[in-house]
C-alpha cells in the first residue's frame, strides 16, 4: 500500500487555511517528502504523521514557497534523535543551497546525502521507490518526479517444486533475492510469474503544459498537477510567470488518463477553487480541487 498526504496546496504565500507546497508519501516504514514550504511541520503534525521516518526529501526548484520550511524541519528531525542519513533530491547546486538554509541549523545528529539532477531525466530507486525525475518548463531549473512501487509477479508453487526448490529458499526468493547454496544459483524468475502492475502517482508544480508531464502520469494512478489560476483572463500570466491554469492541467490529464487528478499550488488569490471545478471536469471528469491534508491509500489492483 501507498500512502499520500497533500500537506500544503498554496503557491507564493501562505494563507491562514492553506499551507505552502509540501506531498508525503509513506510505504513499508519508508516516508518521502516532495518539496518542504512554508508549514509543513505543523501540516505533518495536523495529520498526525511523523517526520522521523522521513527518508528522502525531492525539491522541483528552489523558490522559497517550495523549500522555505526545510531548516525547521531538519531541527525537528534532530530533536527526535534521528541518527539515519537524509538523502535530499533537487535540481544542481542542492548542496549550496541547503548549506546556506542550515547557517540556522548547523548542527545534526545525522548524515545529509545529495543527489543533484543534472540530466532532462534520471531513475533512481530508494528503499521502497522508484523514482524519476523529469525537466518541466519553469523560469527556473525545475523538475517533476514519478514515484512508483513495483510488483513482482505471483510465486508459482509448481514451478518451484517441479525446479526441486528447497522450500526453505522460497521466501527470499519471492523477495527478489539471488541465492547460491550447494552449487547451485536460485533465481527469483525461477518462481515468479510476470511481473504485475504497480502504483504510480505523478506529482508537478511550475511549469508551462508540456508533453513530458503527460508521458509519466500516463495511466498513473494519482496525477498532482499545479493549477495556479483558475479564474478567466489569466492565461497570458500563466504563461508569463510559467504556471498552468486549471483547464490547462486538465487537458494534461485527459492525454494522460491518471485514475484520478488533484490540482494544488494554487495563487493566494484564488480563494475558492472549487467554483471553477464544473468546466474542469468538462475536459477532465476525475478532477479534484485538493485541498490541505488531503489523502489517498493506494492498493495494488486485486487480481
Amino acid at each position: 500500500m501507498l500512502d499520500i498526504c497533500l500537506l500544503g496546496t498554496g503557491g507564493m504565500m501562505p494563507l491562514p487555511y492553506r499551507w505552502l507546497t509540501s506531498m508525503m508519501a509513506r510505504c513499508d516504514g519508508s516516508s518521502l517528502l516532495i518539496d518542504c514550504g512554508e508549514g509543513t511541520q505543523i501540516a505533518l503534525k495536523e495529520k498526525g504523521w511523523s517526520p522521523k521516518p522521513i527518508d528522502m526529501i525531492c525539491f522541483t526548484h528552489y523558490h522559497a514557497d517550495h523549500i522555505s520550511g526545510l531548516p525547521g524541519l531538519l531541527l525537528t528531525m534532530g530533536n527526535a534523535e534521528r541518527t539515519e542519513p537524509l538523502t535530499l533530491i533537487g535540481p544542481r547546486g542542492l548542496e549550496r543551497v541547503v548549506s546556506a538554509l542550515r547557517m540556522i541549523a548547523p548542527e545534526l545528529p545525522f548524515e545529509l546525502k545529495f543527489v543533484e539532477l543534472t540530466q532532462h531525466r534520471e531513475h533512481m530507486e530508494f528503499g521502497p521507490y522508484q523514482i524519476d525525475a523529469y525537466r518541466v518548463n519553469h523560469n527556473v531549473v525545475c523538475y517533476g518526479y514519478a514515484i512508483s512501487i513495483p510488483r513482482t509477479g505471483r510465486f508459482d508453487v509448481e514451478r518451484a517444486k517441479s525446479r526441486n526448490i528447497p522450500v526453505k529458499l522460497w521466501s527470499r526468493l519471492q523477495k527478489g533475492e539471488t541465492i547460491e547454496t550447494e552449487g547451485i544459483t536460485y533465481t527469483p524468475d525461477m518462481v515468479l510469474g510476470p511481473a504485475r502492475r504497480g502504483l504510480k502517482v505523478v506529482y508537478c508544480t511550475d511549469t508551462r503544459p508540456v508533453p513530458v508531464i503527460a508521458e509519466y502520469a500516463k495511466n498513473a494512478d494519482l496525477f498532482i498537477c499545479e493549477g495556479m489560476y483558475g479564474e478567466d483572463g489569466k492565461e497570458a500570466k500563466a504563461r508569463e510567470y510559467k504556471h498552468m491554469t486549471f483547464y490547462e492541467a486538465a487537458r494534461l490529464a485527459k492525454e494522460a488518463c491518471p485514475k484520478v487528478m488533484w490540482l494544488t499550488h494554487y495563487s493566494p488569490s484564488l480563494t475558492r477553487p472549487e467554483e471553477y471545478m464544473d468546466k474542469v471536469r468538462e475536459i477532465f471528469p476525475a478532477a479534484v480541487a485538493a485541498r490541505d491534508g488531503r489523502t489517498a491509500e493506494l492498493e495494488f489492483d486485486e487480481e
